[in-house]
């Protein structure tokens, strides 16, 4: 398993778990995801990287699109309960200060 996406909605808010690793080769299949529930489901996008163990520079290209195609259509994106190696590059690239980071699901749902 590289990577795993699932979308279920959650309030007002469609959620997105990551699962695997985003790399090069896997960010693609993410941000169709991406587009396709914000097309669908709403502008108000949860990203649940709980199982998230792995994110390079094109996961962070990926975050940034979801962060302008949501807030472009009048909603917002957060990430949720990102483990320490994702966490670490999100405060090391400053992502952490443009999309908000929270320490699970319900609590990203409930500030969108």
């Amino acid at each position: 398993m590289k990577l795993r996406l699932a979308r279920r909605i959650v309030g007002d808010a469609v959620v997105v778990a990551v699962e695997g690793e985003l790399d090069l080769f896997t960010a693609p299949f993410l941000r169709d995801e991406v587009r396709e529930a914000i097309e669908l489901d709403g502008s108000r996008l949860v990203l649940d990287l709980t199982e998230l163990s792995f994110m390079d520079s094109s996961g962070l290209s990926v975050l940034i699109e979801a962060w302008r195609l949501a807030t472009s259509g009048g909603g917002g994106v957060c990430l949720a309960a990102p483990q320490a190696p994702v966490a670490r590059i999100l405060r090391t690239t400053g992502l952490d200060r443009r999309i908000k980071v929270h320490p699970d699901v319900d609590s990203a749902v409930g500030t969108i």
